[in-house]
């Protein structure tokens, strides 16, 4: 196959690779290629001073003896009773009974009837059987110090079919770039004070209702200052749960934001010795012979973390919400970035995967085919707010594309002033001081290219994937060689968490899907006129026809990588398919039906007109979705509880007098207050203040540019599926497929709409693996295999029978590699293989007609 590339832009050249990968997958089966971004996710929480093995948080199942035995010689065993990893020896595996204390700065443990002890020390990570991990770790704004939990078993959070601009790389970026710190407030530090002391000192003994009571391990009475209680479980005590009393949640409401802020922050430092006298060590200063509102302990300001959540559409500031006293940013692994091979299994297939992944009879595995990404730093633009991008730039032999060329001169200027230099993270100063030492020609990760008079909003350069970094031949200088460790520390938490034996590959499935949408507002460039494309609230839900009219779609509005609003064809980037896109098309919706994922997607871009949130929403989903259960994800639930609520269609004056039908229900589910309350809860002091009803319901912002919105996603659906009637293809797509397009195209397949009963019927796993086009797909998968099975044996008798290659097909192994191919081919062609192919993508049979 040859391509032919009229642009030497590398974001297109760099699709040629994923044009041989599509094709690939398509010809073989049982795989996808998608463009699509991803992250395995872990909840970590902030766990004060102590650290208790609480069953609610580490369960009751794991033992030292058994995590020694599944770990083999991969650890040296002490013999004061912990072990250490022998890769990484700041790695410690420790006994189930391990407290961790910050005050002493130590771990402590029986062995033998014999208390022992270990001083822990930062940059090191101690884990608990269970695969929960415990390290100790520096405030960012302070001097102090706190201790960090962060879950054995991940979230992998899969972000498909996302559009330019859509998030594809934010969701794996860590959220700690855009955490800001500033002060804790009190209103009136008496009156505060007293309502802080009435929840301190109240009796919880009751708070559960009488059926959830007698299942808590350990008594709900205890004081909240409890050496006994940690900062989590304080947390959880005055956070609104189903299991609690109609009593205990009314007082729950009652408490007001600030007010639990200040009562996490006097548990996160509170000291034995302190006994009942908290109170003499927190104050106020007296400005202007006033009491003031900043918080301080003994003496000292206190600093709460504050995230950012788009920009205020009146005066152009930033939004920015405390977070939290006990959250933390969840510790991430990046799976894909643009170019993913992904694979679709039945559960079964994976070995030792636990209760979370029970509600999927398939699962999909995916793979990023990259080595180096095609990054756009969009928030590099203010200096020291985009860490990762000021690390990798200020390496050598970095790939740079659109970015400013900076003389000595300019570069001096730069370093010279303090209001710009200053904010810069240590690398990219260094990187900027090396820089005018050495002369010559350079960059600045805050300076994008100049281009026609304005800076140009898409800056690129070729990051080396971070888990990968430390295989970089030696002469390549690169700063993030830790990354591989966070990636092997990851799996041996899981590893723990599920007990599984060294020698066992530890696999992360995907558990959500999640895509993502540019959205732009109306707007206006040299004349011209942008349409509208900000109809979705931050989350939504569609199900499977919902959803793939999206995917045929791919509509994206104005971004950065783009020229405008528009189709960028199936899956996205649909002209670099090699073959016609029903293919991709149909083993997408195959995926999705067989593993059962609910279709969610995030917004990029815009919310409504009003509300610029940029990236922030896309950086918010993994932190989210790790902090929910498996049921709780449940799109089913979340719309039985009222978390999901469906939109509708309706009408809409027109300007001559008549109606019209807006098509709202093609959005599906979004969110409500109550999503936002219960889940965004567990990361803002006040969540719904960060996500209102205007972000909630666009439509309150503008119903004109709402529904001029959904008319314009609608018509480029109907010309995006027009496409396939036009040049045939139509009948390539599978019958669940050819219902989406003649609905999008035209309204209704068959006479009937998308809503009918019978239609809905046909898009459940049941209905696809009992179908005829299924079994095909499963079929031609056989036969793919079989024709390749006997090339395979062809060619390896062929070289046998070559004169004079005795010798050498003797070295290669030949006659061994004949034997397991001949055993391969009795394997595929026999009929408990096509039972095997069951709850796979089998293969799609368009290939035979093209290739």
């Amino acid at each position: 196959m040859v391509t032919i590339l009229a642009d030497n832009y590398f974001g297109y050249c760099k699709k040629e690779v994923k044009t041989q990968i599509g094709l690939s997958a398509n010809i073989f089966g049982l795989a996808e290629e998608e463009h699509a971004g991803g992250a395995v996710a872990f909840k970590s929480y902030s766990l004060g001073t102590h650290f208790y093995p609480d069953e609610a948080i580490v369960g009751s199942s794991h033992t030292y003896e058994e995590a020694l035995t599944l770990l083999g010689n991969t650890v040296t065993v002490h013999p004061t009773g912990y072990a250490t990893d022998k890769k990484y020896n700041t790695i410690h595996i420790l006994p189930e009974d391990i407290e961790v204390d910050l005050t002493a700065q130590a771990a402590t443990w029986t062995k033998d009837g014999v208390q022992q002890s270990l001083r822990i020390l930062p940059g090191h990570e101690y884990l608990h059987p269970s695969g929960y991990k415990i390290r100790l770790q520096k405030h960012p704004a302070s001097t102090a110090y706190k201790l960090i939990g962060t879950a054995g078993e991940g979230t992998y959070c899969h972000k498909p079919s996302t559009v330019s601009g859509g998030g594809k790389s934010e969701i794996s970026k860590s959220m700690n770039d855009a955490v800001i710190y500033g002060c804790i407030y009190t209103s009136d530090f008496e009156t505060d004070m007293k309502m802080v002391r009435g929840i301190i000192e109240r009796d919880y003994s009751n708070c559960f209702k009488p059926e959830y009571a007698k299942l808590q391990a350990r008594s709900p009475s205890r004081n909240i200052l409890s050496m006994d209680r940690s900062l989590g479980s304080v947390v959880k005590l005055l956070t609104p749960k189903n299991e609690y009393t109609k009593e205990h949640l009314d007082f729950i409401e009652s408490i007001p934001y600030r007010i639990s802020s200040i009562v996490f922050v006097i548990k996160r430092f509170y000291k034995p010795t302190w006994g009942e006298d908290w109170l003499s060590h927190f104050s106020v200063d007296i400005v202007n012979g006033a009491k003031g509102h900043e918080l301080k302990l003994d003496g000292r300001k206190l600093a709460g973390s504050y995230l950012r959540v788009g920009h205020d559409h009146i005066n152009g500031g930033w939004r920015t919400f405390k977070l939290r006293q006990d959250f933390i940013s969840a510790d991430k692994v990046q799976m894909e970035d643009d170019i993913t091979a992904s694979v679709v299994v039945p559960r079964e297939r994976i070995k030792g995967l636990p209760t979370e992944y029970s509600m999927f009879p398939s699962l999909k595995i995916s793979q990023n085919c990259e080595w180096r990404l095609f990054q756009r730093p969009d928030d590099a633009i203010y200096p020291g707010f985009d860490s990762q991008t000021e690390d990798d730039l200020a390496g050598e032999q970095i790939f740079v594309s659109n970015f400013k060329p900076i003389y000595e001169e300019e570069m001096k200027d730069l370093s010279e002033r303090v209001d710009f230099f200053e904010i810069f993270t240590d690398p990219m100063k260094k990187h900027m001081h090396r820089c005018l030492k050495e002369g010559g020609v350079n960059m600045c990760s805050a300076k994008p290219r100049i281009w026609h008079g304005e800076i140009t909003k898409n800056p690129r350069y070729l990051q080396v994937r971070p888990d990968v970094a430390s295989q970089i031949s030696p002469n390549i200088v690169f700063t993030l060689l830790s990354r591989p460790r966070d990636k092997y520390l990851a799996q041996l938490g899981t590893r723990l968490y599920r007990k599984l034996p060294a020698t066992d590959p530890c696999v992360f499935p995907v558990a959500s899907v999640i895509g993502g949408r540019r959205n732009n507002p109306p707007d206006e460039i040299n004349g011209v006129k942008i349409l509208p494309l900000c109809v979705f609230n931050p989350i939504h839900y569609q199900e499977i026809p919902e959803l793939f009219i999206d995917y045929v779609c791919s509509v994206t509005g104005k971004s950065p990588s783009t020229t405008g609003a528009g189709s960028e064809g199936a899956l996205t980037k649909g002209p670099f398919n090699a073959i016609n896109a029903t293919a991709d098309l149909n083993n997408a919706l195959v995926s999705m039906i067989l593993t059962g994922y609910g279709g969610f997607s995030s917004a990029a871009g815009y919310i409504g007109p009003n509300y610029k949130v940029d990236h922030d929403i896309s950086l918010l989903i993994p932190e989210v979705w790790c902090r929910m259960t498996p049921e709780e994800r449940s799109p089913e639930n979340l719309i039985k509880n009222g978390a999901l609520e469906k939109l509708d269609d309706f009408e809409m004056d027109t300007p001559e007098g008549g109606k019209r039908t807006v098509l709202a229900s093609r959005l599906g589910y979004r969110i409500t207050d109550k999503f936002v309350s219960h889940y965004f809860g567990r990361i803002f002091d006040n969540p719904c203040a960060a996500i209102n009803e205007e972000m909630l319901k666009p439509e309150v912002q503008s119903l004109e540019v709402f529904a001029d919105g959904v008319d314009n996603l609608v018509e480029a659906e109907r010309k995006s599926a027009l496409n396939y009637f036009k040049d045939g293809t139509i009948k390539y797509a599978c019958p669940l497929l050819k219902i989406i397009l003649h609905v999008m195209a035209y309204g209704n397949y068959e006479g009937k709409q998308l809503d009918d009963p019978e239609i809905r019927a046909m898009f459940t796993r049941n209905a696809v693996i009992k179908s005829d086009w299924y079994k095909k797909r499963l079929v031609t998968k056989q036969q793919r295999d079989i024709v390749l099975g006997m090339r395979n044996i062809k060619a390896l008798e062929d070289f046998l029978g070559r004169p004079g290659y005795q010798v050498e097909a003797a070295r290669l192994g030949i006659h061994q590699r004949l034997v397991d191919a001949e055993r391969e081919l009795a394997r595929v062609s026999s009929d408990s293989y096509l039972d095997d192919l069951v709850g796979t993508l089998g293969a799609d049979p368009i290939v035979d007609d093209e290739v």
